[in-house]
């Protein structure tokens, strides 16, 4: 029988934070980290996947998915601020121990967890997300360098087309091998959220705040060689957002990684799931 999935809230410093779990809770745990503009629900079709080996915790962020999404003036988007309620999470659900599987935005969420707790973290799998400015396409650093030196209306503007309905859409298609095999569920759930009254502004927070990630990076990186975690890559190799030289700088500071390319793109799961659940048991089952 395929594992169950089941979706919970826990209540967070006062905000409601969803999550999926699936599996028996005396294996070992794996934490599904989400990247922009999704949700957990990116990994609907991995869960069942590996529930039969793994207990699996994916959260939304705060202003994601289905965990609250307090206006901009409510709530402060920083990553520092995301990482915080997930540990909130982790602790309710007394995790004392997990696999980090992290996407995109996932990274850097997953870093902060990592660092501040590495006796925790059993594990990486790392899937499209940046620690290293060689992974940094050229697209997003036309956009984002302008928002990161100074934030304001030149530079708001193109951070805003990260928030479009094309581009959201093309986030999923590029690189895909076949991009009718690529579900519009995914586009057409993750723009409905995005596009809630006034909440363009929380994404740019976060936009600008994604520079306190490349701040970290070499911290992140001394963090990778003292501890050295046990590392699947797993990389869409036709990203243009987090091209492939990224996956390959992990390599200079957990060369013990085994690093998997994919023919994908930035989202890799519609067409990879069950090699990407093959490779993971593979790695840490």
């Amino acid at each position: 029988m395929t594992p169950r999935t089941t979706y919970h809230f826990a209540s967070v410093n006062g905000r409601q934070i969803f999550y999926r779990r699936a599996g028996n809770p005396a294996t070992p745990t794996i934490l599904l980290l989400h990247g922009f503009p999704t949700s957990s629900f990116m990994f609907r079709d991995l869960i069942p996947l590996l529930a039969d080996r793994f207990h699996v915790i994916a959260p939304d962020y705060i202003g994601f998915g289905q965990s609250d999404a307090p206006s901009s003036g409510e709530f402060d988007y920083t990553f520092d601020n995301l990482s915080e309620h997930v540990t909130g999470l982790i602790e309710q659900l007394g995790l004392s121990s997990y696999i980090l599987y992290m996407q995109d935005f996932g990274g850097p969420v997953g870093f902060r967890l990592f660092t501040a707790a590495p006796e925790k973290v059993a594990g990486f799998v790392i899937q499209n997300t940046n620690a290293y400015m060689e992974g940094v396409g050229e697209l997003p650093a036309q956009i984002f360098l302008p928002l990161w030196d100074k934030r304001d209306a030149a530079s708001e503007t193109g951070a805003r087309a990260f928030l479009a309905p094309d581009t959201t859409k093309f986030q999923y298609q590029v690189g895909a091998k076949n991009v009718d095999a690529i579900s519009p569920d995914n586009w057409t759930h993750d723009q409905a959220l995005l596009d809630r009254p006034g909440h363009d502004a929380a994404h740019l927070d976060l936009l600008e705040d994604y520079k306190t990630n490349v701040a970290a990076y070499e911290s992140w990186h001394e963090a990778f060689r003292r501890h050295r975690p046990k590392t699947l890559i797993v990389w869409g190799k036709n990203d243009p957002f987090f091209i492939p030289a990224g996956a390959e700088a992990f390599l200079a500071d957990l060369p013990q990684a085994r690093l998997v390319w994919l023919d994908a793109g930035h989202f890799v799961l519609d067409e990879n799931a069950p090699q990407v659940a093959v490779e993971i048991k593979a790695s840490f089952a």
